[in-house]
């Protein structure tokens, strides 16, 4: 898995977002260390999209908060099951590290 596509899938655990709030929650998380191009961005969503681990929505806010060009993405069931996989992965990866005396005992 890409790390955008990590980073998307946080994202979009919380809640259902369009690109731009992506691109904000993705800074927020982390504190903004990771500037993501919207190119790059838009063409992970649509390889996400591809592969099923997330979809767009139908559901929309009101009119007078929204912008119709906007397109809502959501996690689907496969693409929490592949996040949760990923997290676990990076947790096993951390115990390593510590193991190595990489990462000071928390």
């Amino acid at each position: 898995m890409r790390t955008i596509e990590f980073h998307i899938l946080l994202a979009l655990a919380g809640e259902e977002q369009h690109g731009y709030a992506i691109l904000q929650e993705i800074a927020r998380q982390t504190d903004d260390e990771l500037h993501v191009e919207p190119g790059t961005l838009y063409r992970a969503l649509h390889r996400m999209l591809a592969d099923g681990w997330i979809a767009e929505s139908a559901r929309r806010p009101a009119a007078d908060v929204d912008d119709e060009r906007r397109r809502y993405y959501r996690l689907t069931p496969l693409g929490r099951r592949v996040a949760t996989a990923e997290a676990g992965r990076l947790w096993k990866l951390i115990g390593v590290a510590r193991r190595h005396g990489l990462l000071a005992h928390a």
